[in-house]
């Protein structure tokens, strides 16, 4: 009877044991994976010339800080395709530096000429997020950007229509942030294909609107491939722009 009492007592505590020993493996492990995917970025970010910022991971998920402006947002896309990395985000203050806009000097006054008086005036930019959303969606139905076919290369139209919503979104309040959302038609190149061609187009929007008076923490792109079509037609090939 004491024997059997005694197994009873040993069961849970080898439970128990096996328990703890699982749960310090898998520590340990979790603390190895984070410091190779922290020695992984670094050193991909070394090679890209990019060795001034810090990288820490929380598991598989990356925090970037200490990025030059107009760095920040190359260093965030190399963290994120590297093999292991589940997601990755920009932290502080990476606004980028933008040239002062050009000034012109008055032209001389004139006692024997006056001006005509004016009776046009401009609509002061939206504040809300509707309004800029609604704002955006004009910009884009008007100029869409485009794209050289089958590359994310932009043609000069569609550089010009994405440097311009961006200085358009400059001027909304300084919280609202941006999601890039690139679409592809359907091709012969497959799922894979059409996911890297319209994740790379949304990119190559994201950097111009971050060049142009955005800050990187406040703009985050994605493609979607061939998997939400539009019309079947041409408007199946876009980018969306939306206030998140």
């Amino acid at each position: 009877m004491s024997g059997g009492r005694r197994w009873i007592l040993v069961v849970p505590i080898a439970v128990l044991v096996t328990a703890l020993l699982a749960g310090v493996v898998t520590w340990a492990q979790s603390g190895s994976i984070q410091r190779d995917l922290a020695a992984d970025a670094q050193t991909a970010l070394a090679a890209a010339g990019l060795p001034q910022g810090n990288v820490t991971f929380d598991g598989r998920d990356a925090t970037l800080s200490g990025f030059p402006p107009g760095q920040a947002l190359r260093a965030l896309d190399i963290v994120q395709n590297l093999d292991g990395v589940r997601a990755a985000k920009l932290e502080g203050d990476i606004t980028p530096v933008t040239s002062p806009p050009p000034t012109t000097s008055a032209p001389p006054s004139s006692s024997s000429a006056t001006p005509p008086p004016t009776t046009t005036t401009t609509a002061p930019p939206p504040t809300d997020k509707a309004g800029v959303q609604a704002e955006i969606d004009r910009m884009l139905t008007e100029a869409p950007i485009t794209f050289v076919p089958d590359t994310a290369k932009l043609t000069p139209e569609g550089e010009q229509a994405a440097r311009s919503v961006a200085i358009a979104l400059a001027k909304a309040p300084e919280t609202f942030k941006y999601r890039v959302t690139g679409h592809v038609a359907r091709g012969p190149g497959g799922e894979s294909a059409a996911l890297k061609l319209s994740r790379d187009r949304a990119r190559a929007v994201a950097r111009i609107l971050t060049a142009n008076g955005l800050a990187a923490k406040r703009v985050t792109y994605r493609g979607l491939g061939d998997t939400r079509p539009a019309t079947g037609g041409e408007e199946d090939r876009r980018v969306e722009i939306t206030v998140v």
